[in-house]
């Protein structure tokens, strides 16, 4: 794995032109059944991908908290939603909570989440490849391509698939 995330960023910045010309092709001309493909897609990648031997978007990104994802977790470790701000995040430039550092605070050195049960929305959607109406993230997806050697090999799966 190692290996396959030292290459990831150069792999992917070989294929952004690609991948931005087929994503936009993809907007204007969405198959009827996209949303079907990506599920399949997505659920067929992650039964050969084991995110625990990864957790590159934990050690590289910090997730955007939403308030109810702070309530949730602030409540989980039993403290005031402003405390656990104050403690874990900061505002981005575009106003958002993120985490004040990466790798992300809540990951073990096992590569699990220490709050998996209650973490983030961003995170338990993440990398978004099985998401309804996929065509409308595609800016985040040449992002997550760079990221995770999972959306890297779906967006892969997706041109073979989809020729428009």
């Amino acid at each position: 794995m190692k290996e396959v995330l030292e290459q990831l960023p150069k792999r992917a910045m070989e294929k952004h032109s690609e991948n931005k010309k087929f994503f936009v092709k993809l907007k204007k001309k969405a198959p009827k059944n996209l949303d079907y493909l990506m599920q399949e897609l997505h659920d067929k990648e992650f039964t050969q991908t084991d995110c625990l031997t990864c957790a590159n978007c934990c050690k590289t990104t910090g997730p955007f908290f939403t308030n109810t994802d702070i309530e949730r977790i602030a409540k989980f470790f039993r403290m005031k939603a402003v405390d656990f701000i104050d403690r874990y995040l900061r505002l981005d430039e575009e106003n958002d909570y993120v985490l004040r550092q990466v790798p992300c605070t809540f990951l073990g050195e096992d590569n699990y989440c220490t709050i998996y049960d209650v973490r983030p929305k961003a995170c338990r959607e993440f990398p978004h490849t099985d998401r309804k109406k996929f065509q409308q993230i595609s800016n985040l997806t040449l992002k997550n391509v760079a990221i995770c050697p999972a959306a890297f090999n779906i967006v892969e799966k997706m041109k073979e698939r989809i020729k428009i």
